[in-house]
């Protein structure tokens, strides 16, 4: 599939990242040079800078054979804009962040049925990196799920386990684990868990306390 993700934030950066591995080809664009030349290098891929509200800039990335956009910046105006772009250009499907809730409705008024949803508030303490936080929600998800971000203190029941012990609540998934100097990795079974590591996570959002007490503590979280 060719997919444009427009939005190089932490949520455009981690989507293309795991795009990238499953042997997709992936367009990013970002309306910050500086931040388009990191994304390029980290990425290993090709980033576009430039306004992905634009229609000379879509146009530029391909838009006319993209599979699926999907629309992840910071502005609910702007994912609006590009996503109502790209049906104009008959992308087959899209896919929109919508930071404020309450944006939701207009996007499914217009046609946008796939959505992600985050509030600003969140986003601020992501981007903030709080380290008091236990658990920092991420994205609202579609059917209840939720994908969250936990940093495994010294004292966590799992460190130095491998993710195949880990106890995990019922329908969750460890998708991510990035270490204490800020390097992503997708985990396999035999991954081991190290103090200071983040991990982001898929999990019912009802089950997001059991998930902290198994993997940050006072639960065993251990498959025994």
């Amino acid at each position: 599939m060719y997919i444009i993700i427009a939005g190089g934030g932490k949520v455009g950066y981690y989507l293309a990242e795991e795009l990238l591995r499953s042997n997709n080809e992936v367009l990013v664009i970002e309306s910050d040079a500086q931040r388009a030349a990191f994304l390029s290098e980290a990425l290993a891929s090709d980033v576009l800078h430039g306004d992905a509200c634009e229609v000379a800039t879509l146009d530029a990335a391909g838009i006319n054979r993209a599979d699926l956009v999907a629309a992840v910046t910071g502005d609910d105006e702007d994912n609006l804009v590009i996503c109502e772009i790209a049906r104009l250009r008959n992308v087959p499907r899209t896919i929109a962040r919508v930071n404020n809730p309450r944006n939701e409705e207009l996007f499914k008024r217009r046609g946008i049925e796939t959505t992600v949803s985050a509030t600003q508030a969140i986003l601020a303490q992501i981007e903030q990196e709080l380290p008091t936080a236990d658990v920092i929600p991420l994205l609202q998800l579609q059917s209840g799920l939720e994908l969250v971000e936990l940093r495994l203190p010294e004292t966590s029941p799992v460190v130095g386990r491998s993710i195949r012990e880990v106890l995990l609540p019922p329908e969750s998934l460890i998708c991510l684990v990035v270490d204490p100097g800020g390097v992503p990795r997708i985990p396999s079974g035999d991954t081991r868990l190290h103090a200071g590591d983040a991990l982001v996570v898929v999990t019912r959002r009802e089950a997001v306390e059991t998930l902290r007490e198994a993997v940050v503590g006072t639960a065993h979280g251990l498959d025994t």
